[in-house]
């Protein structure tokens, strides 16, 4: 089988990258982008391929926490399903983590999250901890975040247009919530999003309030609503991902083999392993050493270039 090696890196040394191809016995080199990416077309088993790259990169004394590497069959690199997790991968932040500072409680939830996105605790029992611990926080915090906070990942509009151009169905698939969902999914044209739904009560009209964690819920005058402290089920885990992904074949009349499935923790693993390009985008390292395939290094376009744009 005909196997295809992209190297991405801030800057590839021309010289390097025709030592390398022959070494591998390469069919040449073809640049993706001048000095940045480009393929190299072997006839290897996998395996081979990837030691014959190890042991090339220690020969020449190359670091490679320098240069991203992408191995996989030559024919149908190019897929027709995107199914991208949220936070953290296509935008930079977690929300919930930036809820949680900015009433003060940061350290509490983040040492939560770090431990779930890890694998290290069960993802929902982790997330409606996170969230009782926002009970009574205003509405507007969640959009106070969204302005503030909410950034797109470096390449992420590329990598969404240029694969919408070339007709491929882009959806995205978020353990956080609908409202960055819903609002990151129109900004950069997703044909559909999933995520999870928190629940909205009523604003605060007096009284004592239950158990809330914050002392100043929104009033009736603001508008908005505060946090029950709840995830309205079902609640959208690891499952629910992979279901997402083989749910969009079914619809599309196509088959795993023909997607590209990125995220960065445990629960998008199954989704990882199930996609014909299954990333993990600089991930948690339970995750990095489970997935198929890895950037560590490079922004969102080098799933551009994986797919030989």
């Amino acid at each position: 089988m005909s196997y295809v090696i992209t190297l991405i890196a801030d800057r590839l040394d021309a010289a390097l990258v025709d030592d390398m191809a022959g070494q591998l016995g390469a069919q040449g080199v073809s640049w993706l982008q001048e000095g940045v990416a480009c393929d190299l077309f072997v006839e290897r088993e996998t395996w081979n391929v990837e030691r014959e790259i190890e042991t090339f990169f220690a020969t020449y004394h190359v670091p490679r926490t320098t240069i991203d590497t992408i191995i996989q069959p030559a024919e149908g690199r190019r897929k027709k399903l995107l199914i991208a997790d949220m936070e953290s991968t296509i935008i930079t932040c977690e929300c919930l983590d930036e809820l949680a500072e900015l009433f003060g409680i940061r350290e509490k939830i983040a040492a939560i999250t770090a431990r779930a996105m890890n694998g290290e605790l069960d993802f929902e029992a982790a997330l409606r901890e996170r969230v009782g611990l926002l009970k009574g926080m205003p509405e507007s915090a969640l959009q106070r975040i969204m302005d503030e906070k909410v950034r797109l990942m470096p390449g992420a509009k590329e990598l969404v247009s240029t694969m919408k151009k070339n007709g491929a169905y882009c959806m995205l698939v978020s353990g956080g919530f609908d409202f960055y969902a819903s609002r990151v999914a129109s900004m950069l044209g997703f044909d559909e999003w999933r995520a999870n739904k928190l629940e909205i009560l009523p604003p605060f009209t007096g009284g004592d309030k239950e158990g809330g964690s914050f002392p100043h819920p929104a009033s009736p005058a603001s508008g908005g609503g505060v946090l029950s402290g709840r995830v309205i089920p079902p609640v959208l885990g690891k499952e629910a991902k992979l279901e997402a992904l083989n749910d969009a074949c079914k619809r599309l009349g196509i088959t795993p083999e023909e997607t590209l499935a990125v995220g960065d923790v445990a629960n998008d693993l199954p989704m990882l392993l199930a996609a014909g390009l299954g990333v993990a985008y600089h991930a948690k390292p339970n995750v990095r050493a489970q997935a198929k395939h890895r950037i560590d290094h490079a922004d969102l376009r080098a799933l551009l270039w994986a797919q030989g744009y």
